[in-house]
Formats: C-alpha cells, sequence, structure tokens
C-alpha cells in the first residue's frame, strides 16, 4: 500500500493528478481518495491562530487565497471515495478519523518497546511503565545460575516456574491488554515499558522476554532491550 498526500504547493503534480488516478484506475490499480474539507470561517480562524500564510493568499485576502484552493481542488473532491470535515476536530479526533477510513487496527498504530534494567544502575528516564520483580526469587543465590541470564532456558524456568510469577503475568498482561486500546484512542504511538530487578540480569531479563512474546503474538510491532544485562 502507498500513500499521497497533494495539496496546492505541488502545482505540476496537483495538475496531473486527477489524469494519473483515472489511468490507474483503468489500469485495474485500487485507488481511494479521503479529502479533507473545512469551513472557510475555520480556516480563517486556524490560520489567524496559528500565524501562518496561506500559499495562495500571498499578495491576497487570505479568504480569496482559500477560494482559489478550493477551485484547483474542486475535481479531486468530486473524485473523492471520502471527504472529512474537520472543522470541530482536533488533531487527536481527525487522527482517529483518518484511521477508522484507512481500517487501521491497535497493534499497526502503536509500536511498544520493552526493556529490562537493574535498579542498582537507576531507573530508565525514557518510560512510560515501570514494573519492579524483586518480589520474586533472585537466581543470583544460586551458584550454578549465577553467571547466567534471564535469557537461558534454566534461569527463565528458576523466575517463571514459580506460581506468583505465573499470576503475575496474567495479571499485568490483562490489565496492559486493556490499556492499550484506550492509549490508541487517546493518540499514543510509542509504549516504553521498563522491568527492574536488582542487576538487572536475571528476574528482569526473564520477565521482559515474555512480556514481549505476549504483545508479539497479538501483532504489536515490539522492540526489546535488555540494558543492564552484561554489568556486573
Amino acid at each position: 500500500k502507498v500513500a499521497v498526500v497533494i495539496d496546492t504547493r505541488g502545482k505540476e503534480f496537483l495538475e496531473e493528478a486527477p489524469r494519473m488516478i483515472r489511468d490507474l484506475r483503468e489500469q485495474g490499480y485500487q485507488i481511494r481518495i479521503l479529502f479533507l474539507d473545512c469551513d472557510d470561517s475555520v480556516l480563517i480562524r486556524r490560520f489567524s491562530e496559528t500565524r501562518r500564510t496561506h500559499p495562495l493568499a500571498r499578495g491576497r485576502p487570505l479568504l480569496e487565497g482559500i477560494e482559489l484552493e478550493r477551485s484547483l481542488l474542486a475535481e479531486l473532491r468530486d473524485m473523492s471515495d471520502v471527504v472529512i470535515d474537520t472543522s470541530s476536530y482536533n488533531v487527536h479526533q481527525l487522527k482517529e478519523a483518518i484511521e477508522s477510513q484507512l481500517e487501521v487496527s491497535a497493534s499497526d498504530r502503536l509500536q511498544i518497546l520493552v526493556q529490562s534494567f537493574g535498579f542498582r544502575y537507576g531507573v530508565p528516564s525514557n518510560t512510560d511503565m515501570v514494573v519492579d520483580v524483586r518480589f520474586l526469587p533472585n537466581p543470583y543465590f544460586v551458584e550454578e545460575l549465577r553467571e547466567r541470564t534471564g535469557q537461558d532456558q534454566e534461569v527463565a524456568g528458576f523466575v517463571l516456574g514459580r506460581p506468583e510469577a505465573q499470576e503475575f503475568l496474567q495479571r499485568f498482561q490483562d490489565l496492559v491488554a486493556w490499556l492499550l486500546p484506550l492509549y490508541v484512542k487517546e493518540g499514543k504511538s510509542y509504549l516504553t515499558i521498563s522491568v527492574g530487578c536488582t542487576g538487572g540480569r536475571h528476574r528482569s531479563v526473564a520477565i521482559a522476554e515474555r512480556l514481549a512474546s505476549f504483545f508479539r503474538d497479538r501483532d504489536y510491532k515490539v522492540s526489546l532491550i535488555h540494558r543492564d544485562i552484561h554489568k556486573e
């Protein structure tokens, strides 16, 4: 899928756009046009509030520039599949209106970063949620696990095999699964979840790995970072 934005600043492209769209449709391509419109009075107010100059109003009154713009875009408007009146929308409502037309799912709209860390080295500053998993038994005190990490099967089994770990994961995953669509609705595009234990090597790594898998299984775009996994 390809999205193209057209306005009156691309004069030559604008003049050719209707013909190109007709040609592509005749060749069997599925072309869908969303046209963003607005009342003249609202446009005038928006230009006044932002103190920006209308590209077609240089040397002429703003309203004349808007009227000229309407005439230049009239053919494209007539060809449009959907006309969205933005007069009463704020930026978040406009984003939601466009995405509803494009059938964009919540998982396509939100990118999730899961990062493990050690409280010993400080809480990450770039985070939305901090999860403290120091309530779980620490593999550090098991000699054969001490030098390994939460990415190793034996350590992950030690951490995740506990009933309290399973209950925590179920409760936290249920909470986040409920929250994610609400974040998307409010226009949030990025979510960072930081999982911390004492040193950032065992418990937080195992839990972060499991959370990342949970989000990936639901088709979210997920990045995973183990910030302190190689620190002493």
